[in-house]
């Protein structure tokens, strides 16, 4: 694709959508993204030759929630190797919610089926290397500082206690992971380093260059450094096909075509060869846990300017 998308048009595109942010729900079961407005939306592109166009509330900052998981997946593939990462988690899609503990109940010795859903989150962080849980985010965030090159970007830690506080379920999925041996180290300390990654903070601006980086196999589009091998690009933007927006993710590929990844804050992050990221905000969920407005967005944006990678 050659033609660019313009500011004046992202403008149009999101008043267009705006009315679908009240088809969905806030995620309410963490009380900290509670907060959120569901008309408060945002859209940026960071192009193949460094440019960036956006629109919306793009100064805002929200939680990666589950988009950090990408993120996560490409430091411990950096950390341990593919074999070591591959040997505790699988490569298949679920078909699962992204919460469900099911799976691993069915599989010997109860490896999670792949990275982006919580119980291979989880093991994914678990692998990542740093003494404390602290140490791990520190490494974590280093990372998005190099991928992004701000390195003002946190975590929320009004966001971190929250989700630690509720996360009864992936205690359990832990838990069950470390009775067979898929995890290793204190349960509680990873919990603490996940929850605080999730809460990691950026604006779609931020997020749409680190899309743009996976789309530029890994190559930083300014510095022209390779911050992330090609190969593990390339894993990372399978697995955003395959299973980056839960277990929506088939008709997501049959409607839009771009490997994404989704979190419950109500961010998507795009990722296209040879034409850049896109990063939506819409707070407004639907029953599987996608953005309502981002879905509606980039199905808009697929089907106009043809950027479907199939």
């Amino acid at each position: 694709m050659s033609d660019k998308i313009s500011k004046e048009v992202l403008t149009e595109w999101l008043e267009i959508v705006r009315p679908f942010a009240h088809d969905g729900h806030v995620a309410d079961y963490i009380p900290a993204l509670a907060k959120k407005h569901p008309e408060d939306l945002a859209v940026a592109i960071h192009y193949h030759d460094g440019t960036t166009v956006s629109e919306g509330r793009d100064e805002d900052c929200f939680t990666l929630q589950s988009i950090s998981k990408v993120i996560a997946l490409a430091l411990a593939l950096m950390d341990n190797g593919e074999d070591y990462v591959f040997e505790r988690v699988g490569m298949e899609p679920s078909g699962d919610p992204f919460h469900s503990i099911y799976r691993l109940e069915q599989h010997n010795p109860s490896k999670p089926l792949n990275p982006m859903i919580n119980a291979g989150a989880l093991a994914v962080t678990n692998m990542i290397h740093g003494v404390t849980p602290d140490e791990k985010v520190g490494r974590l965030l280093s990372f998005i500082h190099e991928m992004t090159d701000d390195h003002s970007i946190r975590h929320s830690e009004e966001v971190a206690s929250s989700e630690f506080e509720t996360a009864f379920l992936n205690r359990a999925l832990l838990y069950y992971m470390k009775q067979h041996q898929v995890v290793d180290g204190s349960v509680e300390e990873t919990l603490d380093a996940y929850t605080k990654q999730c809460a990691i903070e950026v604006n779609v601006k931020q997020l749409a260059r680190i899309g743009a980086l996976f789309a530029n196999e890994g190559r930083d589009l300014d510095s022209n450094r390779q911050i992330i091998s090609k190969h593990f690009a390339r894993i990372c933007k399978t697995f955003m096909v395959t299973c980056g927006m839960y277990d929506a993710s088939g008709a997501f590929a049959i409607k839009v075509g771009i490997p994404a990844k989704s979190g419950v804050s109500g961010a998507v992050v795009g990722s296209l060869n040879k034409f850049g990221g896109i990063a939506v905000y819409g707070p407004a969920l639907d029953e599987k846990g996608n953005s309502v407005v981002g879905l509606k967005l980039l199905e808009m944006m697929s089907n106009r300017y043809d950027l479907s990678i199939f």
